[in-house]
């Protein structure tokens, strides 16, 4: 449990700060709308992000990389905290839309600075558990975060939730203000951040994709399986209220069912990380999250829709754990800061294109069908995955107590 003392603490920080995330954002939506009265306004506040990934990932990493992780994520909050607790003050909804630009460029750097961090921080051979608990927090914070909004919002309107998101982050600041300081002396690589520095950080990265094919193959496969998931997903309300006839209601009641189901997922990745392979966590996680997405797009009523949910949210935690853990033992420590920003930036590219691509077909042809088909070609390279990862030849790759692999 001693070694477990400053991953808890880490957990414990984060946690509130997902809970916090969860009232504020039920909480701006509410905000924006009452201020407006326009839906597009709302709709407005979902391209922020990508927008700030785009402005900010090109080069995020190279500073990530050059500065002190903990410093760095205790700045990150306390600025979000700052910038957030300004926004119940402001009356233009441009000037909102431009604070919130800052916060999501400033939250750009906190991803994978604390995914550099927790490699450091926690052992190999507690990764596989620590991320199963990581995203146990995060279902639970998805669970109680709209249901304390509501109640919130009910009684002391929205001003008081996006203060609540405030306070979180300031309490998520201290709590990593307790924790060690893991990273050697970097003063030896900071540098100003010039455009001759970023092309030779991303030669870095991309020589780390060269030398090291099986790790890249594994991640692309997973994460192509995983994004046409997240297309799908754009696509679940438009399923549930026209193709299956069901009522708003309804479908928060799929959402917070589906959310239990990841919730006991992460819980049950959590105790058995010992006994299932980390390859099976991986490859086995996503292929049976790419079913749940065939089951839920082949589903004609509530029940069976529902119980595809649970059963897609169930193995989405194992698949998420086993990719986090993946990441950590496989990419170098040294780089992870920018290869990790790049990643996103593409995977947030090819997201918006996959969503694009399904949206447009489906307006052509049947939603359900072009789901389905999606769904299958998720399973494609889900099955795909699973084979390289099971090969005997690659089973170095997917030891819990792995050193980093660059090759």
């Amino acid at each position: 449990m001693v070694s477990w003392k400053n991953p808890i603490l880490l957990l414990s920080g984060i946690g509130i700060s997902y809970l916090g995330n969860w009232i504020y954002l039920i909480a701006l939506n509410i905000s924006i709308l009452d201020l407006t009265g326009s839906a597009a306004a709302v709709a407005g506040l979902y391209v922020i992000r990508p927008i700030a990934m785009l402005i900010t990932n090109t080069w995020a990493g190279s500073v990530i990389d050059r500065i002190n992780k903990r410093r760095l994520m205790i700045f990150i909050d306390i600025v979000r905290g700052a910038l957030v607790f300004l926004i119940p003050f402001i009356e233009s909804l441009w000037v909102i839309y431009f604070i919130l630009l800052l916060i999501n460029m400033v939250g750009a750097f906190f991803g994978p600075s604390s995914a550099v961090y927790i490699t450091k921080l926690v052992p190999p051979e507690n990764r596989k558990r620590f991320n199963s608990l990581m995203s146990m927090t995060s279902s639970g914070a998805f669970l109680l975060g709209p249901a304390i909004a509501g109640v919130l919002i009910m009684y002391v309107g929205t001003d008081l939730c996006i203060f609540i998101n405030s306070i979180t982050f300031i309490i998520c600041s201290l709590f990593i203000y307790l924790l060690p300081n893991v990273d050697e002396d970097l003063s030896k690589i900071r540098e100003p951040i010039r455009l001759k520095t970023l092309v030779s950080d991303w030669k870095e990265v991309r020589e780390f994709v060269i030398t090291a094919k099986f790790v890249f193959i594994v991640y692309l496969l997973f994460q192509i399986a995983m994004l046409i998931g997240f297309a799908l997903d754009s696509q679940e309300v438009t399923f549930i209220k026209q193709n299956l006839m069901l009522s708003d209601r309804d479908y928060g009641l799929i959402v917070s069912i589906t959310g239990i189901g990841v919730l006991a997922g992460s819980l049950i990745a959590a105790i058995v990380t010992k006994k299932v392979q980390l390859k099976f966590y991986l490859g086995g996680g996503i292929l049976l999250t790419s079913i749940g997405y065939l089951l839920f797009y082949s589903s004609d009523n509530f029940i069976t829709a529902t119980a595809a949910f649970v059963f897609l949210g169930f193995f989405m935690a194992f698949a998420n754990a086993g990719y986090a853990t993946f990441f950590q033992n496989s990419i170098p420590v040294h780089i992870m800061g920018r290869f990790g920003s790049i990643a996103e930036m593409v995977q947030g590219i090819i997201q918006i294109g996959f969503t694009l691509i399904l949206g447009a077909l489906a307006e052509w042809f049947s939603l359900q069908l072009v789901s389905v088909l999606f769904s299958i070609a998720a399973i494609l390279f889900a099955v795909t995955l699973l084979i390289i990862v099971s090969m005997p030849s690659k089973s170095t790759y997917f030891k819990d107590n792995m050193n980093e692999i660059a090759g």
